[in-house]
């Protein structure tokens, strides 16, 4: 299992992600503007900047849900391998077996 503390942090980051959104995405397109002033769009660099670091996307890491793993992490399941394999051996995944040969 992994830390607490680091499940916790990025639990928080989704949080803020989701907060700042829609503000994060506002100040991007002004800056990708070509069309505007140069000094408006250095103003909205100056303000996308001052908003906290960790409302970016990229700073949130997969985990597993179940165990908070944040290697071999599946998309798909939002799960590791591992809790993921467990879960196949033991029926709980509909459709899922393990192979055996």
């Amino acid at each position: 299992m992994a830390k607490l503390s680091a499940v916790e942090k990025n639990k928080s980051r989704r949080r803020k992600v989701a907060k700042f959104a829609n503000r994060r995405s506002a100040l991007k397109t002004i800056i990708m503007n070509r069309d505007l002033p140069a000094e408006e769009r250095f103003q909205a660099t100056l303000k996308l900047a001052e908003l906290p670091r960790n409302s970016a996307a990229v700073r949130i890491r997969n985990r597993c849900a179940i165990t908070g793993r944040p290697r071999g992490y599946y998309r798909k399941f939002d799960m590791s391998r591992i809790a993921l394999r467990e879960l196949a051996s033991s029926g709980m995944i509909p459709g899922m077996t393990k192979s055996s040969w």
